[in-house]
């Protein structure tokens, strides 16, 4: 099957090959950097957050990590907008140090001097609990730092020096409008704050050097925290404890042995983190926003780094060797895929797994602690669809050229419809038949054979061809069904294999226009030689029946045709004309059913060869319509009263002289049978 697909690719030709191995490494290059790419990129961070969410790891808190912050509330009782007093922060940090804090991370910029700066460096060079003190520079924190507040930052953090406080970098990265990785390490930057703190308090083997990858983010089932006046539990939704920096204002307060043990269990043996839980500052986007909507503090960012840490769950990164494997793999699956041929629903399945393994290993290997960040899901599916298609429709347009010439050469032989439909299912031309009811064509030329006698084997054979021509674009055009051709006659069928509600009315203006189509063929070959015989007029049969149609012969010689007792009663028919003196004729059982009102009735007859009469319907459109009511009253009283009836006949007759079909019935009306029929020489 693929070796069968591969030949149709070949054969569309070197410009098409050329554009599906461009199309195939545009596949490839989607595949593997459609997280760089704006529309895919965007697509590709949804799904990580999707992953990142469904997969998060839910837990009841994480008291490793209490963060200590001041709130609007706090700086509006201060009369402050900003910054945080520094003496309250003094205060903070002289209870918290008295308390046991293994390490406290400040995520303060002290970038702008304050009345209070000197109380606090006295308070952070005193510390004997470690402390990191934010930094940050306009080079990697253009969005929060000027050069002029850089300067007395540093300014600041120099006066620290030989104390327990040094500087830590409290970058995050926002790329693409959320934090959902670690901060890029540069060696000129302090380590981030997190990390500071964890070597500080004599862990630093926990503090996973040179990690860039994905921020593990948990859901939280943590209920409560404690509120700053009351000291009693408020709802709250972080993982980590959060205590209001005003516990810790008045001294005086935590001097007293209740207050200060309701509180220090907080503090004691934990990492604390000081900063701002303001509503629309240092707010950052996670991974989890574009879910749940929630714009944590960056505090609890660092508070998220540091438990990480604290947990040894660095997610494992995968190799870029890795992912060209798997793009390489979607690229070489989708072009066998296209190269298989499947039909129909049977390609389905498999379009389907393989579409979902490209989405679904991520998920896989995020819920296995791998690093997905960065792994690319829709645009290996995108990638698998462009390849797809470029290597079908390389196959198609090779195909095209197949089905034309298909087309072209079945339907010299086939009707147009019959020749698509082979083309699109070749099991149709598997032996056998079925019964249908069908409306059956008989036409033939008078005279023919007689005139071939007389002419040249050249000239017969163009007459031939000619007159078939003629009468199989008439069929054709009427989307009938050319069975045969029998010398110069012609056999055409409706209603197989392909069923239509008009087939009666098609068939019935196909076998009017067969006879237009002959006279206008008589009229040709008298302008083309008037040495040549009169050729003579065209006679059609028409009748509706049952058949049996479908593919009949051997495995060397098929012949798709309609057999049975139809086919003889519309040649019957067509030979009638002779005696009838007309030229088109129809059963009773085809003219009923084609819905046109041009027939007229012309009596009953027993066909040669038949016991059964039939009824005679002659297509007159020229013919008055109260001259064919007139008729058809005239006949149906042949079956009552034969002697009014050939009155009223004869009448008709002689108001139209030159219609020597309705002299014709006015003589045979003389001779009928019991049943009121005529019954055909040669019964």
């Amino acid at each position: 099957m693929i070796n069968s697909g591969w030949r149709s690719v070949r054969e569309a030709g070197p410009k098409r090959l050329v554009l599906t191995g461009l199309l195939l490494l545009l596949a490839l290059l989607l595949a593997r950097f459609s997280w760089d790419v704006p529309f895919t990129g965007q697509a590709e961070r949804a799904l990580y957050d999707s992953r990142a969410y469904t997969l998060a790891q839910e837990v009841e808190g994480d008291d490793r990590v209490t963060m200590v912050v001041y709130t609007d509330q706090t700086l509006f009782d201060y009369g402050k907008r900003s910054p945080l007093p520094r003496d309250l922060l003094a205060n903070a940090l002289t209870a918290i140090d008295a308390m046991g804090a293994k390490a406290i991370g400040i995520d303060i910029l002290f970038d702008q001097p304050q009345a209070e700066d000197e109380e606090l460096i006295a308070v952070l060079q005193s510390m004997r609990t470690p402390v990191a003190v934010a930094f940050a520079e306009t080079e990697t924190n253009a969005a929060d730092i000027e050069y002029f507040q850089q300067e007395y930052l540093v300014e600041f953090l120099n006066r620290l020096e030989g104390s327990n406080a040094r500087p830590a970098s409290i970058r995050l990265d926002d790329q693409y409008g959320a934090t959902r990785v670690w901060p890029q390490v540069f060696d000129h930057l302090p380590p981030v704050l997190g990390r500071v703190m964890l070597e500080d308090a004599g862990q630093g083997p926990l503090t996973m050097p040179g990690y860039e990858g994905g921020i593990r983010y948990r859901h939280t089932a943590l209920e409560s925290q404690i509120d700053a006046e009351t000291g009693q539990a408020m709802d709250a939704t972080s993982i980590f404890p959060m205590l209001d920096i005003t516990l810790f204002a008045d001294p005086a307060l935590l001097e007293i042995p209740a207050i200060a043990e309701e509180i220090r269990p907080a503090i004691e043996g934990k990492y604390v983190l000081i900063g701002g839980d303001l509503t629309d500052f240092d707010r950052v986007e996670t991974t989890f926003t574009s879910i749940d909507g929630e714009t944590p503090p960056g505090l609890e960012v660092h508070a998220a780094l540091i438990a990480q840490m604290l947990d040894g769950a660095a997610l494992s990164p995968i190799s870029p060797y890795y992912l060209w494997a798997l793009v390489i793999l979607v690229v070489i699956a989708a072009t066998l895929t296209a190269l298989l041929e499947l039909r129909d629903w049977r390609i389905l399945p498999l379009l389907a797994g393989q579409i979902l393994l490209f989405i679904g290993l991520p998920y896989f290997l995020h819920a296995r602690g791998v690093d997905t960040y960065g792994f690319p899901a829709i645009g290996p599916a995108l990638g698998w669809v462009i390849a797809f298609t470029a290597v079908t429709s390389a196959a198609r347009a090779s195909g095209a050229v197949q089905r034309r010439f298909a087309q072209g050469a079945l339907g010299k032989y086939l009707p147009q419809s019959i020749a698509d439909e082979i083309i699109e299912k070749p099991e149709l031309l598997r032996l056998g038949g079925e019964k249908r009811e069908i409306y059956v064509l008989f036409s033939d030329l008078e005279g023919f054979t007689k005139m071939s006698h007389a002419v040249e084997p050249e000239m017969v054979a163009k007459l031939l061809n000619r007159y078939l021509e003629m009468l199989s674009q008439v069929v054709l055009d009427h989307d009938g069904i050319l069975d045969k051709f029998v010398g110069d006659a012609v056999v055409a069928f409706w209603g197989a294999p392909i069923s239509r509600p008009d087939d009666a009315r098609r068939a019935a203006e196909a076998g009017y226009a067969i006879w237009q189509a002959g006279e206008a063929f008589r009229a040709e070959v008298a302008a083309m030689d008037p040495d040549l015989p009169k050729i003579g007029k065209t006679r059609v049969g028409l009748h509706f029946g049952e058949a049996v149609v479908g593919n009949f012969g051997g495995e060397n010689r098929i012949q798709y045709t309609a057999l049975g007792d139809s086919m003889n009663t519309a040649a019957r028919l067509e030979s009638a004309n002779k005696t009838l003196k007309t030229s088109v004729m129809a059963s009773a059982e085809f003219a009923t059913r084609s819905g046109l009102d041009w027939w007229r009735r012309m009596g009953r007859v027993v066909l040669s060869g038949r016991a059964q009469p039939v009824d005679l319907y002659e297509p007159a459109p020229d013919f008055a319509a109260a001259s064919r009511a007139e008729l058809a009253e005239a006949v149906a009283l042949l079956d009552t009263d034969r002697a009014a009836a050939l009155e009223r006949l004869q009448s008709l007759a002689a108001a139209n002289p030159d219609d020597a079909a309705l002299a014709a019935l006015v003589i045979r009306s003389h001779d009928l049978d019991m049943d009121g029929a005529y019954v055909m020489a040669g019964k």
